[in-house]
């Protein structure tokens, strides 16, 4: 998909981070753009800052939990645009802990957003892009947490790999009926983003109750994951390789080299090998 101008975008987690950065980059490529969040007043300051370098946004708040506000959010874009080109799944929230001690709100909160959230862009979405019959691209985030084996994260990792299963498999049934919509699974590694404050936008129903959570690893964990962010990779970094990966049709969205793939290579060859599963997580 080389032609991107007057294309329409739908973004999710558009008010922050690494969908901020894209409905930027989708906005100076001349795209018209759909920004879709939870987070209304993230989502009205990165609307005023694209309105006022002219670009024609459409603002949708969205819990990508929710399956009928998913499509709540395609009925919008419809209406306003007439159209859908490229899909990005890019909502996404942290939560960590021994997989043991980690209470199931966490498992519902994380994979809610992170997994489902994917599952209802796809459902919603693919259809609307094969009867439309234009070129479209759908962009899945993943993380590097998808390739690679994260101890004291378990919900996250789970969601992540499951973005990329999905993301493959979506991938492989779409060129076996030769469609012209391309997919892209994204695998940022750490980026400078608002993913370690993820409680701010925890529905109040799965808060964690008194007594949940309190062993040291959560704190030590959620610490370190917003240290980590705080010196990662700029957002526009990450925008710019999707655009790259859109218009190379390319699925895999990965770093460059460096510790992140040194990292995953050592997890196919514990796999290829049959060994038991090395601790070869970066800092970075």
């Amino acid at each position: 998909m080389q032609e991107l101008r007057e294309r329409v975008a739908v973004v999710t987690g558009a008010a922050s981070g690494i969908g901020r950065a894209l409905c930027e980059r989708f906005a100076r490529e001349g795209m018209k753009v759909v920004l879709a969040d939870v987070d209304l007043p993230g989502l009205a300051e990165v609307e005023r800052g694209l309105t006022e370098q002219g670009a024609r946004t459409l603002v949708v708040p969205t819990d990508v939990t929710r399956a009928d506000a998913v499509s709540g959010l395609a009925e919008r874009t419809l209406d306003a645009f007439g159209a859908v080109h490229v899909v990005c799944n890019n909502a996404g929230v942290f939560a960590a802990g021994p997989s043991w001690q980690a209470p199931i709100s966490d498992y519902e909160f994380v994979l809610g957003v992170n997994m489902w959230g994917v599952i209802h862009g796809i459902r919603t979405f693919v259809p609307i892009l094969l009867e439309g019959g234009e070129e479209g691209h759908v962009v899945n985030t993943a993380s590097m947490a998808a390739l690679t084996a994260m101890p004291l994260s378990a919900a996250y990792s789970m969601s992540k790999h499951a973005v990329l299963a999905l993301s493959e498999t979506l991938y492989l049934e779409l060129r076996g009926r030769g469609a012209r919509i391309g997919v892209s699974a994204l695998c940022p590694e750490a980026v400078a983003t608002g993913i370690g404050r993820s409680e701010r936008v925890r529905p109040d129903h799965l808060r964690r109750k008194a007594g949940e959570a309190e062993a040291p690893e959560f704190a030590l964990v959620e610490a370190a994951i917003r240290d980590a962010i705080a010196g990662g990779l700029a957002p526009e970094h990450i925008a710019a390789r999707v655009v790259r990966a859109i218009r190379e049709d390319r699925f895999y969205v990965l770093p460059e080299e460096g510790p992140w793939l040194e990292a995953c290579r050592t997890r196919h060859e514990d796999i290829r090998l049959g060994r038991n599963p090395s601790l070869a997580v970066p800092a970075r």
